[in-house]
């Protein structure tokens, strides 16, 4: 069981852990960029723009820099981990292509998203372009375990998406259910990225447990965090997040700040299940989650799962890498945007 750390203490060792991370793989992700570079090219012009104003947009490739680190801890020394750094970016960018316009979203990152820019069908389209990518590149590395680890990701990322849009408006909706989706369309793909470092050295079931334990409950308490940053949590604001506090609340998601909150009243029955939104009413839901503190609670639960990440790397000896994917468990707790 694991011991959560007092936030003030993850703050502190959090502020550089990603700044840490990147020196720390810095080479390999410029040739992971090459790799994505190269890879998002096409006749179709539109294709290569409209995929560069996702992926060079400031994102921080977190579950890239994890197959690199994850790779790295367990002594790899090849080169086939910059190919599945490389697909694990393409999976992630299309499914938040793909995303943002489930959601209708207007912003990522702080930008217009590319929906708003060339228009849904383009953006499900290249979406699917870059997926085919992705699998190109795993396919290359001839490693039929990570073929199957991320193809399965991606199988488990689109029933987690369906499995939120069905959720949606159900106040209903429980905890635990809603466990299962972050689950699957969050932590799925950082579980995939993690685990594949210990697959491509070849190291034993134990080490590829611990990895996908590792990057599984990482992208819990990450969904967490952003759950409750969505509310303005940690005094988050449209500015600080690249996106419009509020969102979910907007697009009626069922979160688990609303899940704690919600005590059948006909407030969140109006605004969720019958959505009927009035001006005020976003104001309103965060003094509900006040008044029953789910927003410390919520960060509270991405604390849990923040110690559990870190008890799954206890298997590996110490090392710059060990070290470093335990400080990026404080940053994602920790983090305000």
């Amino acid at each position: 069981m694991g011991v959560v750390v007092p936030l003030d203490e993850e703050r502190g060792r959090g502020q550089n852990a990603v700044a840490q991370l990147q020196a720390l793989v810095a080479k390999d992700m410029e040739d992971v960029n090459e790799f994505i570079r190269e890879r998002m090219g096409s006749e179709v012009p539109m294709i290569p723009e409209l995929a560069s104003h996702l992926i060079n947009s400031g994102g921080k490739r977190l579950r890239p820099m994890l197959t690199i680190a994850a790779a790295r801890i367990c002594g790899y020394e090849g080169a086939d981990h910059i190919k599945l750094a490389a697909a694990v970016e393409f999976l992630h960018t299309a499914t938040l292509l793909h995303d943002d316009v489930v959601d209708e979203s207007d912003l990522r990152r702080g930008k217009k998203t590319a929906r708003m820019v060339w228009g849904n069908q383009a953006s499900v389209l290249v979406g699917d372009f870059l997926l085919g990518r992705a699998f190109k590149l795993m396919v290359e590395t001839r490693s039929l375990r990570s073929l199957e680890i991320l193809s399965s990701a991606a199988a488990v990322i689109a029933e987690g998406e369906v499995m939120q849009l069905a959720a949606a408006k159900d106040t209903g909706t429980t905890e635990d259910a809603y466990m299962r989706v972050i689950q699957a369309k969050t932590a799925a793909l950082f579980a995939a990225a993690a685990e594949i470092g210990a697959v491509i050295s070849q190291r034993d079931s134990n080490e590829e447990a611990a990895l996908e334990s590792y990057g599984r409950n990482l992208g819990i308490a990450f969904q967490l965090v952003d759950d409750a940053l969505d509310y303005g949590g940690r005094q988050a604001t449209s500015a600080t997040l690249g996106k419009n506090v509020g969102d979910d609340f907007r697009e009626r998601k069922i979160t688990l700040p609303v899940v704690l909150a919600f005590r059948r009243g006909a407030f969140w029955q109006r605004v969720l299940k019958d959505g009927d939104q009035r001006e005020g009413d976003l104001e309103h839901a965060t003094k509900l989650m006040a008044r029953h503190n789910t927003i410390d609670a919520t960060i509270a639960r991405a604390q849990h799962y923040g110690a559990i990440a870190r008890d799954a790397l206890a298997i590996f000896p110490d090392s710059e890498y060990r070290q470093a994917l335990i400080d990026l468990v404080d940053f994602c707790i920790s983090r305000t945007h």
